[in-house]
C-alpha cells in the first residue's frame, strides 16, 4: 500500500513533534497517489473555502506543517 514516505523522518535525530505521538507525513502509495497525515481540520474550515472549493462527506481537510510539505518538495514528482 505504501510505497515510500516523502521527505524526511520527522523524527530524525530525535526531533519531537507538537503532540508528541505520531507526527505529520506524506506517503506515496504504491499506486502512484499520494496519503497525507496531519491535524483534521475539516469542522474548523467548513465554510471558509474559497469559492469552487469544497469537502465531501467521504473527506477531511487536513493540517500539515509547512516544513513538512517543503522538505518534501524534493520527492515530489513533476510528471502527473
Amino acid at each position: 500500500m505504501f510505497a515510500r514516505r516523502l521527505g524526511p523522518d520527522p523524527h530524525l535525530n530525535g526531533q519531537r513533534t507538537v503532540a508528541l505521538a505520531g507526527c505529520p507525513d506524506l506517503l506515496e502509495l504504491d499506486d502512484g497517489n499520494f496519503a497525507v497525515i496531519g491535524i483534521d481540520i475539516t469542522e474548523q474550515a467548513r465554510g471558509k473555502f474559497p469559492p469552487t472549493v469544497g469537502c465531501g462527506p467521504d473527506e477531511r481537510v487536513v493540517w500539515i506543517p509547512r516544513k513538512t510539505l517543503v522538505l518534501a518538495k524534493s520527492d515530489i514528482p513533476d510528471q502527473v
